[in-house]
C-alpha cells in the first residue's frame, strides 16, 4: 500500500514554517552568545533565558497547530490499524477521537484564557513583555485545532493519520 501524495504547503503554512525558523534561529543565537559570554567573559546577557523561553513556547504550539491538519500528531496505528478493515468500527472510533480532541481543545483554550486574563496585569522580570504572551499561544492553537477537530467530527471526515505509519 503506497502512502498518498502529499499536498505542497499553502502560503499560511509556508509563512509559519518560516516564522517558526526565524524563532529557532533567534534563539540558537541568543543562547550562544549567553554561553559565549558566560564562559569567555565572566557575563551574560540576561534577556537571552526570557527571550528564548518566550520564542519556544510560540515555537511549539505553532508547530503543533500546524501538524494537525497534516495528520503528523503523534497517533495509535496499533488501535487503527485493526479497524481498517471494520469501516464501521473505524468511523465510529474516528468520531470518538475528534469528538474528545474537541473537547480537550476546548478545556485547554479555558484554562489558557484564563492564564491569559492573569498576566495581562504582569511584567516579565528582565524584557518587561506582558506574561500573558506565554499562555497566548496554547489559547491561539487549542482554539485553531478545536476548530479543525470540530470540523472534521462536523463532516464526518476519517482520520488522517498523515504519515502513513504501519505497525512496527
Amino acid at each position: 500500500m503506497s502512502p498518498e501524495p502529499t499536498r505542497p504547503p499553502t502560503r499560511w503554512q509556508r509563512a509559519a514554517q518560516s516564522l517558526m525558523a526565524a524563532m529557532l534561529a533567534v534563539m540558537a543565537l541568543a543562547v550562544f552568545v549567553n554561553v559565549v559570554l558566560r564562559y569567555g567573559f565572566g557575563s551574560g546577557v540576561a534577556a537571552s533565558e526570557e527571550l528564548s523561553r518566550l520564542l519556544f513556547v510560540w515555537m511549539v504550539f505553532l508547530g503543533a497547530t500546524l501538524a494537525y491538519p497534516a495528520g503528523e500528531h503523534m497517533a495509535f496505528t496499533a488501535l487503527v490499524a485493526p479497524l481498517r478493515r471494520h469501516p464501521r468500527g473505524l468511523a465510529l472510533l474516528t468520531r470518538l477521537i475528534h469528538a474528545l480532541v474537541t473537547a480537550t481543545c476546548a478545556m485547554v483554550a479555558w484554562g489558557a484564557w484564563q492564564q491569559v486574563v492573569v498576566g495581562l496585569d504582569s511584567r516579565s522580570t528582565v524584557l518587561g513583555y506582558p506574561v500573558a504572551l506565554l499562555p497566548l499561544p496554547a489559547l491561539l492553537a487549542s482554539v485553531a485545532i478545536g476548530a479543525m477537530a470540530a470540523a472534521n467530527l462536523w463532516r464526518g471526515r476519517a482520520l488522517d493519520l498523515g504519515h502513513g505509519a504501519e505497525v512496527e
